[in-house]
């Protein structure tokens, strides 16, 4: 079986993340062999990262990209995969394969004072960019949005 390069990337960040997470286990291991489940289907999840600064939200089969050339953020189809260890979102942004992947991981976005649930690695074409994830059923603690 021939695996594609997008299959690819997502199993090594979910792999990876897997063993940044504290849990030490990699996907697939452990008492759980089902699909993630913690992030609900009709979650709205939030993103933010830095260098370079980017954000944005995906949910409902669409991943809303902002970056600060385009504020108003760029709405593009994503499709939607639970791993084992968290889920992934791809489609195509800009004319580029994009892969999104959140799991579970403290995080922080090294500005502010707030605390994320998930750790959050956007693959566009050959970049990759860092970052953290939040919903309203899972929301970061510490300052509040300005």
């Amino acid at each position: 079986m021939v695996m594609s390069r997008r299959a690819a990337i997502l199993l090594t960040t979910l792999a990876l993340a897997a063993c940044h997470s504290g849990h030490g286990q990699m996907p697939g291991d452990g008492e759980s062999r089902q699909p993630y489940a913690a992030i609900a289907q009709d979650e709205v999840l939030h993103l933010a990262g830095n260098e370079p600064f980017w954000g944005g939200e995906v949910g409902g089969g669409t991943l809303t990209y902002l970056t600060p050339e385009h504020p108003d953020g760029v709405r593009v189809a994503a499709t939607r995969f639970a791993g084992r260890n968290g889920i992934s979102f791809s489609g195509t942004l800009d004319g580029a394969d994009f892969m999104l992947a959140v799991t579970p991981d403290a995080c922080s976005d090294g500005m502010s004072d707030r605390a994320y649930p998930f750790a959050a690695t956007l693959e566009i074409g050959e970049d990759t960019r860092n970052g953290c994830a939040w919903s309203d059923r899972h929301p970061y603690t510490g300052a509040a949005q300005p």
